[in-house]
């Protein structure tokens, strides 16, 4: 298949990313290589957005320094990007809106590279109704053109669409059935078995895409953590400019760890008291 004849997409990872590990950027590499082994895509972009501050997570430190971290872990990529947009909001927002945020950046980018192609196709504005048909067309094709937007994540986030509280049953419809996930899987955890047992998951599991890792890596960033409190290396766990900054930073210690250990998780607060 042409390349120009292959659907674009995009690949949006949320969380912590506190710290940002090789396992994270490790799950972009996976997800794109699934999707163009069916010579059905060409991935044109990951994007890494940081949770803020407001999602009152135990142990979270502030994002300024989780922004930071995920640049210098991408600075070398030439597909993945770090964007602040969630990070700097005031209070949490929910991962649905922020996948509707940038899936809107991407249609107003694609239209706005159109203009003038736009311009030349409909002439002049007198000629402006007899050419609707035309630029309606044209604008229709575009939109077609649109990279499609999918959710990157770990078994352990679709796993999490069965807590209670944690997720709002419309915006698990609306991430699956409209844009679809991307679920990376670790040792241990059965994702086709989950998207079984759930009705929501299981209507749309055509829109779930499963990707393994054969290559058992179980990095996470609360080993990684623990290790920091402790003193350990946590070099090769992490991309290198990465380690530097937190000990240039003195980041991760038992005090940082137990920021936000009393107060309940920004999701909870605002979904047990709406039940």
């Amino acid at each position: 298949m042409a390349s120009q004849e292959k659907t674009k997409l995009v690949l949006l990872a949320c969380g912590s990313f506190n710290p940002i590990t090789n396992m994270h950027l490790r799950m972009f590499e996976l997800a794109r290589d699934h999707f163009e082994d069916t010579g059905r895509y060409r991935v044109v972009k990951g994007i890494i957005s940081p949770v803020g501050d407001g999602y009152k997570k135990k142990g979270l430190i502030g994002a300024c320094h989780r922004l930071e971290m995920a640049r210098l872990a991408t600075e070398n990529s030439d597909w993945i990007t770090v964007n602040d947009w969630e990070s700097q909001q005031s209070e949490w927002v929910e991962t649905a809106k922020v996948v509707r945020h940038h899936h809107a950046e991407l249609i107003s980018s694609e239209d706005n590279s159109n203009d003038d192609v736009d311009t030349v196709r409909c002439g002049k504005r007198r000629k402006l109704e007899q050419n609707k048909s035309i630029c309606q067309s044209s604008y229709i094709n575009t939109n077609a053109d649109t990279p499609q937007l999918k959710l990157l994540c770990g078994a352990d986030v679709l796993e999490s669409f069965g807590v209670p509280n944690l997720w709002k049953p419309e915006d698990i419809e609306e991430i699956v059935g409209k844009y679809g996930v991307v679920c990376i899987t670790r040792y241990g955890s059965d994702a086709e078995k989950f998207i079984n047992q759930s009705d929501v998951l299981y209507e749309h599991r055509k829109n779930i895409h499963v990707v393994r890792e054969w290559v058992t890596n179980e990095i996470s960033a609360t080993h990684v953590r623990r290790a920091l409190r402790r003193g350990q290396s946590v070099r090769y766990l992490l991309p290198d400019p990465v380690v530097r900054y937190i000990q240039d930073h003195s980041l991760y210690s038992a005090e940082s760890e137990q920021k936000n250990a009393d107060v309940i998780l920004a999701p909870l607060q605002r979904y047990t008291s709406t039940n």
